[in-house]
């Protein structure tokens, strides 16, 4: 019997930095397989920015889907919208996926989480698979990959204008400025996702932000705007050096210090 060929894979999540890593490692891995698990919730720029790195780098992408979609989990968990304590979508849209993905192959999964950061991503239970994290590697920042992303010339995703992080347009790990924005860029989207809050069958409602209903967030868009825009200020003038998008992406992760949903943002 011969070796079993290992499978080398990178999931793209439609961010900043797996769009980097794919930068990184495409040329050095050439037989690499590069995948995006589809949850059918996701942003317009989500897409569009997918056709820009396959575009750019000549990859292919492969997209991942769970059998069943948001909705029929949604029934399944009894109308409970995921939350930072029951993330179940990213099992059910995400994990599973991947998993049935690989199967019982051996593979390396190469993990975009930089140097100056604090976390591990998704860890598979599955012994097949084993993560490595170039990045930390390499002693690789934020300030690399936003050169690599330049230099590439396929940049940042266009929703780093409001958003900080790639993810489900309801992602509940959203700061109140970016919901406010998700109602002004996507307001279709935003009308779906207070659909979700008001919807259940029994008449019980659930909210996506902890305390009060998207509704009650959006009377205070003006609050809200005012001080996103002070932090923006402050944040500008600490670090003059650093453009909109970068300031922005500051400005978020100041205003909520819950970590994001690991196996969607890489």
């Amino acid at each position: 019997m011969g070796t079993q060929e290992v499978r080398h894979i990178l999931g793209l999540s439609g961010g900043k930095d797996s769009t980097a890593l794919a930068i990184l490692m495409h040329k050095k891995v050439p037989q690499m397989e590069y995948f995006f698990c589809d949850t059918h919730k996701e942003l317009p720029e989500t897409y569009e920015y997918l056709d820009r790195i396959k575009a750019r780098l000549g990859i292919k992408i492969t997209y991942l889907s769970a059998e069943r979609g948001f909705d029929h989990w949604l029934d399944v968990y009894g109308g409970f919208l995921p939350s930072p304590k029951m993330r179940w979508c990213t099992k059910q849209l995400k994990i599973v996926p991947l998993e049935q993905f690989i199967g019982d192959d051996q593979a390396v999964s190469y993990v975009g989480i930089r140097a100056d950061e604090k976390r591990d991503g998704y860890i598979s239970t599955k012994p097949n698979i084993k993560p490595i994290y170039p990045f930390k590697e390499e002693g690789l920042v934020h300030a690399d990959i936003v050169r690599l992303l330049e230099e590439s010339g396929i940049g940042l995703p266009n929703y780093y204008k409001w958003r900080s992080r790639s993810g489900c347009f309801f992602c509940f790990y959203q700061r109140k400025y970016e919901w406010v924005m998700l109602a002004e860029e996507h307001p279709d989207l935003f009308a779906e996702a207070v659909k979700y809050e008001e919807g259940h069958s029994d008449g019980r409602s659930f909210s996506w932000v902890q305390g009060e209903t998207l509704t009650e967030l959006l009377a205070r868009k003006d609050r809200i705007l005012a001080d996103h825009e002070k932090n923006l200020a402050r944040k500008q003038l600490q670090k003059p050096n650093k453009n909109l998008a970068q300031a922005l992406s500051d400005v978020l992760d100041d205003e909520d210090d819950s970590l994001p949903c690991l196996a969607c943002h890489v």
